[in-house]
């Protein structure tokens, strides 16, 4: 089986309150030096059969009607390699 990831983001123009708690929280916590913080959702799809151009357009729609609200939202779709080729 091979893994499939769709990463959703706030697009860049829309306000992100996590996020922003997030950074405020930082110095507190002794973590200095970060500009900005956007908080978003990862997705990752255990995918039966080959991952071909037809999969991952699948994926791709499934990513626009289900998985992301795409007027405030943006995503993107990727196979996510096995950890040992990460080695």
């Amino acid at each position: 089986m091979a893994r499939v990831v769709v990463d959703v983001m706030l697009k860049p123009e829309i306000l992100d309150p996590q996020g922003q708690a997030v950074q405020r929280a930082l110095p507190r916590l002794g973590f200095e030096g970060i500009a900005d913080v956007r908080q978003g959702k990862r997705f990752e799809l255990e995918v039966e059969g080959p991952v071909d151009d037809a999969a991952l357009s699948r994926i791709h729609e499934m990513a626009e009607t289900f998985l992301a609200n795409t007027v405030i939202e943006d995503f993107t779709v990727h196979v996510d390699e096995p950890a040992e080729a990460r080695s």
